[in-house]
């Protein structure tokens, strides 16, 4: 069962970072003014900084695998897979057009519908 995680959702437009602790769930929108792509990394540290985070093994990450841009999909997934190899947790995948809203009774559903894909991460680009 996924309790707490951290959810990328970086397809090229509304790009948002999530983060669910116990009852708690943090959002982060991207200004649409920068890369996001150059960003995504510094926006996780200072997320899980800010609300005082240990990533463990209890913990997952969720990562939108598309259909999006090339380059933030690649990039989130790139992202989403180092964190997994260095803290040794479970890594999900899901598609753009089973997420709908970007809120935490969305994601949950999910989780619990098993929308969900586990380690191969398979992403979906636009042409």
């Amino acid at each position: 069962m996924i309790k707490d995680f951290l959810i990328l959702n970086c397809i090229g437009k509304n790009d948002k970072i999530g983060l669910k602790i116990n009852t708690k769930f943090y959002t982060h929108n991207f200004d649409h003014q920068l890369k996001s792509n150059d960003i995504l990394v510094s926006n996780i540290l200072n997320l899980i900084k800010k609300h005082k985070i240990n990533i463990n093994n209890n913990f997952s990450i969720l990562v939108n695998i598309g259909p999006g841009s090339f380059s933030s999909l690649r990039a989130s997934i790139a992202i989403a897979k180092g964190i997994k190899i260095s803290k040794k947790i479970n890594l999900f995948g899901y598609k753009n057009s089973d997420l709908g809203q970007f809120n935490l009774a969305n994601i949950e559903f999910l989780i619990d519908k098993k929308l969900i894909q586990k380690n191969l991460i398979k992403p979906i680009y636009l042409s």
